[in-house]
């Protein structure tokens, strides 16, 4: 399915559900934004610096997820493909020293007992283990990945916010970590696997709205893993419900570009490798001649 039409198809179902029109008229807006402004001066009038929230590389990792966090059977090597050993990869590969890393992962999870889903879900659910699983660990950096199991039980998501919304203060509150929030991940099979069979396009959407205004509320790092998989059926398993290899890579990569846009850390090791290399004392010794000089801005 192309995007254009992956979206225009999403917004009008939403325009049907009666309850939904303001993430419909966000899609409209995705639509028309993919055809660029001709006027320079409105582009550079809609620019915006990104807030810069870690000036100094992560030392400590936690990710609370489910299924697709904690990998399985549908990967050929779950703790290798995995997303969140892939970015993990990526973060050490920049870093000057790597990162202490904890996947609290549970498969077939939920957010609280609130969850339709929690009945027959693995237990204990995110709200009944934060306070061990994460802040007792004392992150720098907090990945909070929830969402699908509750979404395809068709959990209220007044119930969804306020459990997300309990579980980002108090770990704020305990270590003050650069907190993560992924967007629910794209799938195929939503009639499948009953009675968590309640899921849809259309409910993933007003889920990751909400996603999105507890990520503005906080002050947290937005990833888009949604977005970033693009509707692309070819990204998940047969299985309809998680990310295949490829897919997986593609989540990680999007947490780390929203990562790398907001903590300037990330990059002092690159910064440092080259500092007293030829070439960078060449370009600025000859920015500085043409009269603009490199400044560190972050």
């Amino acid at each position: 399915m192309k995007r254009r039409n992956f979206l225009r198809n999403a917004s009008a179902g939403l325009v049907g559900m009666g309850g939904s029109m303001a993430v419909a008229a966000r899609l409209e807006g995705a639509l028309r934004a993919e055809t660029p402004s001709t006027s320079p001066q409105s582009q550079t009038e809609r620019f915006q610096k990104p807030r810069n929230l870690a000036k100094e590389p992560f030392k400590r990792l936690v990710i609370l997820g489910e299924s697709t966090v904690e990998g399985g059977p549908w990967l050929p090597n779950p703790e290798h493909d995995r997303y969140a050993d892939v970015l993990v990869r990526l973060i050490n590969d920049i870093q000057e020293k790597p990162l202490e890393y904890h996947n609290k992962g549970i498969s077939n999870n939920s957010i609280s007992p609130r969850s339709p889903s929690y009945g027959q879900s693995a237990k204990p659910s995110a709200i009944e283990r934060y306070k061990t699983d994460v802040s007792d660990l004392k992150p720098d950096l907090f990945i909070l990945a929830y969402g699908l199991n509750d979404m395809r039980g068709g959990m209220a998501i007044k119930d969804f916010r306020e459990d997300m919304a309990t579980i980002i203060r108090d770990v704020k509150k305990a270590c003050n970590p650069v907190t993560v929030l992924t967007t629910v991940y794209y799938m195929t099979g939503y009639g499948s696997w009953p009675p968590i069979s309640k899921g849809s396009i259309a409910l993933t959407l007003q889920y990751n709205e909400c996603i999105r205004s507890l990520a503005a509320e906080f002050d947290c790092i937005l990833a888009d893993v949604w977005g970033a998989e693009g509707g692309a059926d070819w990204l998940i398993h047969y299985d309809g419900v998680h990310a295949n290899r490829v897919g997986n890579r593609v989540i990680a990569h999007r947490i780390f570009e929203a990562l790398a846009q907001h903590t300037s850390g990330l990059s002092n090791w690159s910064f440092a490798q080259v500092a007293n290399n030829d070439w960078a004392h060449m370009t600025i010794k000859a920015r500085a001649k043409a009269g603009d000089p490199f400044m560190k801005t972050w």
